[in-house]
C-alpha cells in the first residue's frame, strides 16, 4: 500500500528560546561562562534546521504533508520519531565541569537527521511494522477527555510548594480492587508502561516493557504514611483496572505528558485514569523490542 499524505508532528520547542541579538533581555545574559549561551542557542538551531531537513525530504519526494501537534494523534496513524539533537557522549564528558551538555534523550525515536531517509524509506517500501503502545484515557467527573497520554498523568497542587490531598482506589468493573487511600503528599503520578523509564523512574519507580498494557501509580512525597498504608503509595493498576482519584483541596492541575497540557480541578472533582485508550502506532528502534 503507497502512502501518499504524511502528518508532521512537532513537539514544543520551549526549553531553548532563542535570544534577541544584541539585548540583555533575561537573568541569562548575566551567566560568567558566555559559552552556555552558545550552546543553547546551537540546540534551538538544530532542532529547528531538524525540522526543516525533514520537510526538505518530504518535499523531495512529493508528498502532501501536513503539520499538527502531537497530542491529536489518533490510533489511525504508525509514526516515526526523528531525534531533532540526539546527545553526545564525547560532547557531554567534556563540557562535564562547565555546564550540562545532554541533548534530547529521544526515547521512542527509530531515526536521526543523519539516517532520516535510510529509515523512512524502510518505512514506506514495508520493511518495518509499528509496535502498539498503551495509552491512558482520563475522565473528570464522568466525561472523558479528548486528549490521551502517552506518558503520565501528574495530579497536584498549582503551588509545588503546597500541599496536595487527595484520596484514590483502584476498581474492576466498576468494583472496589483496593480499600481508599487517603494521602497529603506533594501530587500522584500515573504513567504507562512507555513513561516509566522517565519521571516515574525518576521518583522511584520501575522500569515497565515497553508494551505492557498496565499503569504505574507513585504517590510523590507522602507524608507521613503508616506502616499499614506505605505499601499502597506505589503500585500497579492493572490493563482491566481503573484508578479513581478525589482531588481534596481548593484547587489543583491535571499534567498531562508535561506541562503544556493540563486541566483544572477543584474540592470534590473526581478524576479516572485507565489503559481503555486508543493505541498509539510507532515505529520503535530496534534495541527497544530485543
Amino acid at each position: 500500500m503507497s502512502i501518499r499524505r504524511v502528518l508532521l508532528l512537532l513537539k514544543p520547542l520551549d526549553v531553548y528560546p532563542t535570544r534577541p541579538t544584541g539585548k540583555i533581555s533575561s537573568p541569562l545574559s548575566l551567566v560568567r561562562n558566555p559559552q552556555i549561551l552558545g550552546y543553547l542557542d546551537d540546540r534551538c538551531r538544530i532542532h529547528k534546521d531538524t525540522i526543516n531537513f525533514c520537510q526538505d525530504v518530504l518535499q523531495r519526494r512529493s508528498l502532501d504533508w501536513k503539520t499538527v501537534a502531537s497530542h491529536f494523534m489518533d490510533d489511525s496513524i504508525p509514526m516515526l520519531g526523528v531525534n531533532s539533537d540526539p546527545t553526545q557522549v564525547e560532547e557531554v564528558k567534556e563540557f562535564s565541569h562547565e555546564f550540562d551538555a545532554t541533548r534530547s534523550t529521544g526515547y521512542l525515536c527509530a531515526a536521526t537527521a543523519g539516517n532520516f531517509e535510510q529509515v523512512f524509506d524502510e518505512v514506506l517500501e514495508g520493511c518495518k511494522a509499528p509496535s502498539e503502545l498503551s495509552r491512558m484515557s482520563i475522565s473528570l467527573n464522568g466525561q472523558l477527555l479528548s486528549t490521551c497520554a502517552l506518558n503520565d498523568v501528574l495530579v497536584a497542587h498549582p503551588c509545588p510548594a503546597a500541599v496536595s490531598r487527595f484520596s484514590f482506589l483502584i476498581k474492576r468493573d466498576g468494583q472496589r480492587s483496593s480499600s481508599l487511600v487517603s494521602c497529603r503528599s506533594s501530587g500522584l503520578r500515573v504513567s504507562t508502561a512507555t513513561g516509566s523509564t522517565a519521571a516515574m523512574l525518576s521518583a522511584g519507580g520501575f522500569l515497565m516493557p515497553i508494551l505492557s498494557q498496565d499503569l504505574q501509580y507513585i504517590v510523590r512525597e507522602p507524608i507521613s504514611p503508616g506502616d499499614a498504608d506505605s505499601h499502597l503509595m506505589h503500585g500497579v493498576i492493572n490493563s482491566d483496572q481503573t484508578i479513581h482519584v478525589t482531588w481534596c483541596s481548593k484547587e489543583g492541575i491535571v499534567y498531562i505528558d508535561g506541562s503544556h497540557v493540563f486541566h483544572l480541578v477543584e474540592h470534590g472533582d473526581i478524576i479516572e485514569l485507565s489503559s481503555k485508550a486508543p493505541i498509539l502506532k510507532v515505529f520503535l528502534p530496534s534495541h527497544l523490542l530485543s
